[in-house]
């Protein structure tokens, strides 16, 4: 749906104004179950806002660009998670897949949100936040979070901090997104509590057969207690669970290693493409998977918060949340793949030395694999605001745990012989979908595939884990001025230190045992008629995750003699994928604000000193043979100095004018700072692979923009324009290390050392466009109707390599991005029909290593239709019915140049139906 966009006060609030503009619009009538929203709380910096009408209030009154997602806007979306709830905001872009264990057509298929990215900067360059607290970062290969394990029932409010000031970390060049929970003391009633209770059903799910159920649970409780109210307790918990069935094509997956499945339609004698062509034009698809995902995502977790207020100048707090989801995934893929291929001077002649090439046979095969997910993200916060006199004091401690496991993965296969062909082309096109051109004699295999032998692929297991631990304190001075320009000057200093591991080992035995077929292995459970219905009609097997694992256990199991994770020496197979590292981040700012009339000034600077320590594996081959390794260690520091400049104009008709200049960085991730190495000795030249602790942080100079107006009958409008020049970028590469320098051609003596290294400057410029109205005086039922729309337009280009030569867009970042919404509100009665639009963006620089931009991965654009109603039985009882992506448009499309379809991955997750019943009490 389309969320109602307004903006909050920073995590550490500036001073406000009393009151608000004459034209604000009206705050809702609180109740026992809304956050109160009253004028006092919102000088004082409210944490949570009930309803779109108090965020339009918050939004005027920020000291910075911000939106922020309401309570309200929540409970009006069937969006998996925050995730996709926060593709609603302004210049927020959501990717169904990213850099994780399970990245591109394989996460993708979940079909859901999984990161996000904000004004063209990719997940690892924001900042997340939970009640202020920066949360661990699980995630394996970037400081990106994911944020699908959150469900939208799970938080009360969602701030999105555009640009930055002193007093909020450095570290992020796109933004700062802070979920917010709250506490006793943003309700009216000294004790209420509501209990939420819903069911789900995924559309593509019971296209297989399956029922797609889901279901969801969730509850919240807050007290204010004590001769004179001074503790207040506020808890909440959730459960919800979905059982997804959707339908993908993998031809990006595979187009790499090791089927290579894309050649050129016209070559040159070498096999390349025709110079003439474009190549992304001229490419052809010969393999590719035709498959069904399926399982389960189930996430449960809370918030806790208590309160102590012994006086009015003096007020305690512990916070704490804690989430979890469990996914269990299977993957059943059918594969067609050509092989025996003839390029070049060996395929067909055209003419003009020009070739088509011959796909001499085709093979069909069968590939299951799982990716299971266990993520848990938890925060735990003590701190205090003390006033004395015109002084504030605020000390906290803080402390952030998270993971992202793929505990059990595991795989199996199999492929009948190839089958003769000889023709130049395997896949026709029907409106983007490729068409296999089969002979009857693959068919009759894709629709046997018990029968198929055995071979090609006998199990092979893979547990990974990733996880962090951060934990620190901080301490905020604030001084008030009365009299003069000068307002208040502000202090501070925060101490953060965490400890992150990686590990990723490989298991695979030695055969299939006595089996002759697939079939013979005993794991298949069903088989589906349609590997995707209505579309590709051979037939798909389910398998038993199960006694994949028996099967596995009873052929070897996970063992010395099995563990294969680089090469055959055990003690290197077991740690070679291991990377373990320390940071400390001491940072302290001073800040003020100047006052001249309507006009703030808020001048600033931050410094920041990080010191991390990588320990990884190191494994020496000496002519050949490779001895057992040891971990070695690096360190890497950085030091940031953060200027920053605000002002804001606040006239008195109800608009309000802001212009910042702000510098920020991000660091590199750990895996390039410390990834493992190998040292290889042959022939008296020592070639070394390792990471670089010596990269550069990415530095970025902001400058930012806006307007925002109010308009009578709870109208509002904002514009902003934004900028960002780039130095030292660095892109995300999934567990590969990005750009990688170092040659040993011609080299017969010495060392050579391959290692990553920055990219060179880019730059992002974009406006945003956010406005909203209700139609309050037009007559009778009229009077419910509402409009609101956002349009974000953004441009990027990036040195991705850093020496001039590739100029490319930057990753996750559409040019175009849009919502719409049309609304009535009457009475009991809500209703809501939401559009949304994402453009085209790059995912993935040059996929097939063709050291250029043509062969980089798209993603299609996106867009969907989603509905709401709700009714309002009475002030304790509501009802709401929601459907996401309406008329069953594709979740993911991806392809390989930004104008050619012929390699694409495609995954359809159907719609979505959620009802929920809520009671206040």
């Amino acid at each position: 749906m389309m969320l109602a966009l307004a903006a909050q006060t920073p995590a550490t609030a500036q001073t406000l104004p009393a009151t608000a503009p004459a034209s604000a619009a009206p705050l809702a009538d609180a109740t026992a179950g809304t956050p109160t929203g009253s004028e006092a709380d919102l000088a004082a910096g409210i944490v949570v806002v009930g309803n779109r009408y108090q965020a339009a209030t918050l939004q005027m009154r920020s000291a910075n660009t911000v939106n922020v997602i309401s309570a309200q806007d929540l409970e009006h979306t069937a969006v998996h998670n925050v995730a996709e709830a926060l593709g609603m905001v302004p210049g927020i872009n959501v990717m169904n897949t990213g850099s994780a264990f399970a990245g591109g057509v394989d996460g993708a298929s979940r079909g859901e949100g999984m990161f996000v990215s904000v004004r063209g900067l990719n997940s690892e360059y924001n900042i997340n936040l939970i009640n202020g607290v920066s949360v661990a970062q699980g995630n394996p290969y970037s400081r990106g979070v994911q944020l699908s394990l959150l469900p939208p029932s799970g938080l009360q409010t969602i701030i999105v901090n555009k640009t930055s000031q002193p007093d909020m970390l450095g570290d992020a060049i796109g933004g700062t997104i802070d979920f917010r929970t709250p506490s006793a003391f943003d309700y009216a009633a000294d004790s209420r509590g509501s209990v939420t209770i819903g069911g789900r059903v995924e559309s593509r799910a019971r296209a297989y057969g399956q029922n797609g159920l889901g279901w969801n649970a969730g509850a919240d409780y807050s007290r204010k207690f004590g001769a004179d109210h001074q503790f207040g307790v506020y808890v909440s918990g959730f459960y919800d669970i979905r059982h997804f069935a959707n339908s993908l094509v993998g031809g990006v997956q595979e187009s790499g290693c090791c089927d290579n499945g894309y050649d050129f339609a016209v070559q040159d004698a070498a096999g390349n493409s025709a110079p003439a062509l474009d190549p992304a034009s001229n490419l052809i698809q010969t393999a590719a998977n035709f498959g069904l995902s399926s399982g389960y995502t189930e996430r449960f977790g809370g918030n806790g918060t208590f309160d102590w207020r012994p006086d009015e100048d003096t007020s305690i707090y512990l916070r704490a949340s804690y989430a979890r989801a469990k996914t269990d995934q299977n993957s059943q893929l059918t594969q067609i793949v050509g092989v025996n291929k003839q390029d070049g001077s060996s395929g067909t002649a055209l003419g003009n030395g020009t070739y088509a090439p011959v796909i001499g046979a085709v093979q069909a095969r069968f590939w299951y694999e799982t990716n299971p997910a266990i993520a848990t993200l938890g925060t735990v916060q003590l701190g205090m605001d003390k006033h004395a006199g015109k002084l504030t004091v605020s000390p906290s401690l803080f402390y952030s745990w998270g993971s992202n496991a793929r505990p059990n993965h595991i795989e199996v296969a199999g492929r009948y012989a190839p089958v003769a062909y000889g023709g130049s082309t395997l896949f026709g096109y029907d409106n983007g979908y490729p068409v296999p051109l089969l002979p009857a004699t693959v068919r009759n295999q894709l629709n046997n595939i018990s029968g198929m032998p055995a071979n090609g692929g006998p199990p092979e297991y893979t547990p990974q884990t990733s996880f962090q631990r951060k934990g620190g304190g901080k301490i905020d001075l604030k001084l008030d001025f009365d009299g003069g320009h000068l307002t208040f000057l502000k202090a501070g200093f925060r101490v953060e230190t965490s400890h992150r591991e990686i590990t990723n080992r490989d298991y695979t035995v030695p055969g299939y045992g006595n089996a002759a077929t697939l079939g013979d292995l005993g794991v298949i459970k069903q088989i589906y008629p349609a590997v995707w219905p209505k579309r590709y009609t051979w037939q798909v097997p389910v398998i038993d995750q199960g006694k994949v694992f028996s099967l596995f256990n009873q052929l070897g199991g996970a063992t010395d003699a099995t563990i294969d994770t680089c090469g055959s020496n055990p003690i290197n197979s077991y740690n070679c994928n291991t990377q373990k590292a320390n940071e400390t981040v001491w940072a302290g700012y001073v800040m003020g604000q100047l006052q001249y009339g309507n006009l703030e000034i808020v001048p600033g600077v931050r410094y920041e000193h990080t010191d991390i320590k990588n320990v990884f594996w190191v494994t020496p081959t000496d002519n050949g043979t490779t001895a057992t390794g040891a971990f070695g260690s690096n360190k890497a520091k950085f030091d940031a100095v953060l200027p920053s400049i605000a002002f804001t104009y606040r006239d008195n008709g109800g608009a309000v004018y802001r212009a910042s200049a702000w510098t920020s960085y991000v660091r590199p991730p750990f895996l390039q700072l410390g990834g493992g190495a190998s040292t290889s000795v042959s022939g008296g030249v020592t070639t070394v692979t390792q990471g670089n602790p010596n990269l550069k942080a990415i530095r970025a100079i902001n400058l930012d923009a806006s307007g925002e107006w109010t308009i009578p009958g709870g109208g509002h409008v904002m514009l902003a324009g934004f900028y960002k020049h780039l130095a030292h970028y660095i892109y995300d590469n999934g567990s590969s290390a990005g750009i990688v320098t170092g040659s040993n051609a011609g080299v017969t003596t010495g060392t050579v050392t391959y290692q990553p290294q920055n990219g060179g400057s880019g730059h992002v410029y974009g406006i945003e466009l956010q406005a909203r109205q209700k139609f309050s005086a037009l007559p009778g039922l009229l009077s419910g109707l509402g409009v609101a729309v956002n349009f974000t337009r953004q441009w990027t280009r990036v040195d991705v390599l850093g020496d001039g030569t590739r100029m490319d867009r930057i990753q996750n970042a559409p040019e175009v991005m849009a919502n719409g919404q049309v609304f009535f509100e009457k009475g009991p009665v809500s209703l809501d029909v939401n559009y949304s639009y994402a453009g085209d963006y790059v995912s993935i620089y040059d996929t097939l290593g063709k050291n250029a931009t043509w062969d980089d991965v798209w993603v299609r654009p996106v867009s969907r239709v989603d509905v709401h109603a709700g009714y309002t039985f009475s002030r304790m009882f509501k009802l709401d019915l929601s459907i996401a992506n309406l008329f069953n448009t594709p979740s993911y499309w991806s392809h390989i140049g930004q104008h050619s379809l012929a390699i694409s991955d495609i995954v359809n997750s159907g719609t979505t139906s959620l009802v929920t019943a809520t009671m206040k009490f």
